[in-house]
């Protein structure tokens, strides 16, 4: 897994292949999606960039994501037909279980899933390419 600063410089010279110009504003944009522990959508991703930089835009913020995702260095997930949320893609293999609640995102491993998986597809005749699982719960109370 990179560092955020190595994942920074991946955002740039995966931009820069992508022939956009590295504006500061993009910069700034990059620097927060790097840095992010979480897995924020646009808005919060544009709320956190315009702390930075006031000059920020939200169009910028939506095209740099689209940029990103198309080179592969960020993951988009669809929650539950909510607002798309994004992930750098450098992570190791996990699964998310969302509250429905609150829309919090928590990244798990089990190995037992990942066992159970791989028996079931065996015996369906299929080896597994690539898989996502997503949990949506309520918190016990």
């Amino acid at each position: 897994m990179m560092t955020p600063a190595q994942r920074y410089e991946r955002f740039l010279t995966d931009l820069k292949a992508s022939g956009v110009r590295l504006t500061e504003q993009r910069k700034v944009i990059v620097k927060v999606l790097a840095e992010a522990r979480d897995h924020p959508n646009a808005d919060e991703l544009y709320h956190r960039a315009y702390v930075l930089d006031g000059s920020v835009s939200l169009s910028t913020v939506y095209r740099t994501l689209r940029l990103l995702e198309d080179h592969g260095a960020i993951q988009r997930h669809d929650f539950d037909a909510g607002r798309a949320r994004f992930e750098n893609a450098d992570t190791d293999h996990h699964d998310h279980l969302i509250d429905v609640d609150t829309g919090q995102v928590i990244e798990f491993r089990s190995e037992r899933i990942e066992k159970l998986q791989a028996e079931i597809a065996a015996e369906l005749g299929f080896d597994i390419v690539r898989h996502k699982l997503e949990l949506y719960g309520r918190k016990r109370g």
